[in-house]
């Protein structure tokens, strides 16, 4: 990391940029005046007076009060936990606002059905793999794409079926069911339904009866492009009708 990244990242703590400036060169020196700080860093001298009491009332640097003023570092421990207390409280403050704001504004006069979009399939793999941790009773998954079962979500179903959860893959790629045919406690079968070779379809989840993942493959030769999109929606309607519908379908 550069010391342009460091800035960034103390910026992002918080900080604002001279005051990242001027605590990195006061860990550099060890110890100093405004003179010294100014000149190893683009610091105005006259402005390191007034950063320096800034970085002082934040916790992450002392003074002393000698002619001229010296200045030092806290210890990099000390910093780190200031720092990272203060980030933890104003998390914290932001996030209370944000729910007095939503349940101030929510008069229950309206249901909507919450149908949400991801792109990307490290992003449908990560709320995949959530799904499936979340289910009580059932998780049905389908891919007959072999590259879209990771690892991961191998080692979740078979987490669920340890469970004493129900747990079906459905493919109609027969190395797919053939793998998870040696997976005591996974029911598998075959969709009657093939849709050939340049299917689009991807990954299929559904948990319990109301919970639903589908994704379908773009054109990976596409540059730039999103090889994986994906809707998904929790304990809704929307949910459990769409479930009945293509779980008739696949025959589970």
């Amino acid at each position: 990391m550069s010391e342009s990244d460091a800035v960034e990242s103390l910026e992002r703590l918080g900080l604002t940029s001279y005051e990242a400036k001027v605590f990195i060169a006061l860990q550099k020196l060890g110890a100093g005046t405004a003179r010294d700080v100014h000149r190893i860093t683009d610091v105005p001298r006259s402005q390191v007076y007034s950063v320096a009491e800034n970085l002082a009332d934040r916790g992450l640097i002392e003074v002393q009060q000698s002619s001229p003023i010296q200045y030092r570092p806290v210890g990099i421990d000390e910093a780190r936990e200031t720092l990272r207390s203060r980030f933890e409280r104003e998390q914290e403050q932001a996030f209370d606002y944000v729910e007095d704001v939503r349940d101030q504004h929510d008069d229950g006069a309206e249901e909507q059905e919450a149908i949400w979009t991801l792109r990307g399939s490290e992003r449908v793999e990560e709320r995949a793999i959530e799904l499936i941790r979340e289910a009580d009773e059932r998780v049905v998954f389908g891919s007959g794409d072999q590259s879209l079962i990771s690892d991961e979500i191998e080692r979740t179903l078979r987490e669920r079926v340890d469970d004493g959860l129900v747990v079906a893959v459905v493919s109609e790629n027969p190395d797919v069911r053939a793998y998870f045919e040696s997976v005591d406690g996974v029911h598998v079968a075959d969709p009657p339904v093939h849709h050939g070779e340049e299917s689009p379809a991807g990954r299929v989840v559904f948990v319990d009866g109301d919970t639903l993942l589908l994704s379908v493959v773009g054109d990976d030769s596409v540059p730039g492009g999103d090889r994986e999109t994906a809707i998904w929606s929790a304990e809704s309607n929307f949910a459990r009708m769409l479930i009945q519908i293509v779980e008739a379908n696949l025959g589970v």
